[in-house]
């Protein structure tokens, strides 16, 4: 087999808590970027400026023209193919490709749940047989190693790579003049704040928090940070206060400022939030997070009910809002839930996420190169 260079990772975006895996990747594995541009909604402009991403980007990265068909000629130009398990039919024509051109293949795969719909249906043979087939794979967390381990029926050849957030930006404390200006700028007074941060949509549990807010006795203000169709319902709550998105730079002093962050996703026929990075920009500014079973970071084992956060059922709006009564009502059990979530989060690095990767492209090689993985081998002698 000729040796195409270099290994070619396809994804959405070049966001921009992924830009410093894709830079490690490029240094340690020879990683070119290829991305696909579709899958986001209800995001920020600067999100889904795509042209600008691939211009910035500080390692090697382009965008995939030709859509499937493109993907299916990746193979051909590079010696590994990566990609993810999102953008419709790009996944199984990157396998596709890959087996076609006799490239190893390794999916990077974030789903813990099987998606119920009559499409998912449709692909599920298909879908079944790149999970079962795949050299390697990549998973975002235990819960997710777990579901793809069922489904290839063994674990040996897949790895997690803790999901991770820029820990220099997120893990600095904005002074108290910072802490002030933004309170001002956003007529926040001096009241506690209660934080949410990410997509205004039904899954990520809008509705339950909505529902839930009205019954919080404690006096505090709703600070959401985000856009999305759900806008207006929560616009319409008391003591709330829509932001709508916010630069990246700017998180850190909102986390901060907060007293808790909630991150309220509910399970779907379609959807599971399959981890949830505000868990892990809120643990690493000290701000409690308050999380339902569904997230993937409590799955997952980063948010653990009473050490480094607080979790309660999904789609329960009482017990959220019991919940977020209790939190604000202790500030011990704040600063302890603060300080375990900082130390839970340290290890949730983009050097693991890197050296995840860098195992799963081993062992997709050797497989390719002998027929067998080397754990296999190991594993035949033993």
């Amino acid at each position: 087999m000729s040796r195409a260079v270099p290994t070619a990772l396809l994804t959405t975006y070049l966001s921009d808590y992924r830009i410093p895996l894709f830079r490690l990747l490029a240094e340690r594995e020879g990683v070119e970027v290829l991305a696909y541009g579709r899958g986001a909604r209800y995001v920020p402009s600067w999100f889904t400026d795509l042209d600008g991403q691939l211009e910035r980007a500080p390692f090697p990265a382009r965008r995939l023209d030709s859509g499937v068909r493109g993907a299916l000629e990746v193979g051909r130009r590079y010696d590994a193919v990566i990609a993810p398990f999102s953008g419709g039919s790009m996944l199984p024509a990157a396998f596709a490709g890959s087996r076609r051109y006799g490239r190893p293949f390794v999916l990077w795969a974030s789903v813990w749940a099987q998606p119920r719909s009559v499409a998912h249906a449709a692909t599920l043979p298909l879908i079944r047989h790149i999970y079962r087939d795949a050299d390697a794979v990549v998973t975002y967390g235990e819960h997710v190693r777990s579901f793809v381990a069922h489904v290839r029926g063994r674990d040996n050849d897949v790895f997690v790579a803790p999901q991770a957030v820029e820990a220099e930006l997120f893990t600095r404390r904005p002074e108290a003049g910072e802490l002030a200006t933004f309170r001002a700028r956003n007529g926040l007074g001096s009241g506690p704040l209660v934080l949410y941060v990410g997509r205004l949509v039904s899954e990520k549990g809008i509705e339950v928090l909505a529902d839930a807010w009205p019954r919080v006795g404690s006096p505090a203000t709703l600070v959401l940070i985000g856009d999305g169709p759900l806008a207006g319902r929560v616009q319409a709550l008391p003591r709330a206060r829509h932001l709508g998105p916010l630069p990246r730079a700017e998180l850190p002093t909102a986390y901060a400022a907060a007293a808790l962050t909630v991150v309220p996703s509910i399970p779907t026929p379609r959807w599971r939030e399959p981890w949830g990075l505000v868990c892990n920009e809120a643990m690493h500014q000290g701000c409690p997070v308050l999380a339902t079973g569904a997230v993937g970071a409590v799955a997952g084992g980063l948010v653990r009910h009473g050490e480094s956060g607080f979790v309660v059922a999904p789609g329960d709006a009482d017990a959220l809002a019991s919940a977020i009564d209790a939190l604000l009502a202790d500030p011990q059990l704040r600063r302890r839930l603060g300080e375990g979530g900082r130390t839970a989060v340290a290890p949730y690095t983009y050097d693991a996420m890197a050296d995840a990767f860098s195992h799963a492209l081993r062992v997709a090689r050797a497989r390719v190169r002998t027929g067998h993985s080397p754990i296999e081998k190991s594993a035949s002698r033993s």
